[in-house]
């Protein structure tokens, strides 16, 4: 009977190690599941913000284009003012420039 009761106990610790294999194989998966998950839920996040930091630099940028484009629009107006208040002087201005221009590029 002990040859038996010790087979029968060699199979009861094989069965229990069997279900100790497929229990850890099951949490294995379930933690690699776990993480897969977490990480592509970052991803996700990580995503997310920086779409939102873009298009908060794309609409500075726009802004600042804007800006600069009436900057630039005003500055033209208040030339073009200028040269129809005094086109005489301008002119003369213009004249005085070319020749500086033209000395300096001459050297």
């Amino acid at each position: 009977m002990d040859k038996q009761t010790a087979q029968g106990d060699y199979a009861n610790v094989k069965e229990d190690l069997q279900v100790l294999r497929d229990d850890i194989a099951a949490l294995s998966k379930t933690v690699a599941d776990g993480q897969r998950d977490r990480a592509n839920n970052l991803k996700d996040e990580i995503s997310r913000e920086t779409r939102s930091v873009l298009d908060q630099l794309r609409k500075r940028g726009d802004d600042a284009l804007n800006r600069a484009t009436e900057a630039g629009s005003k500055s033209v107006e208040s030339v073009e003012h200028k040269i129809e208040e005094r086109p005489f002087l301008s002119i003369i201005l213009m004249f005085l420039a070319g020749i500086v221009v033209g000395k300096l590029l001459d050297r």
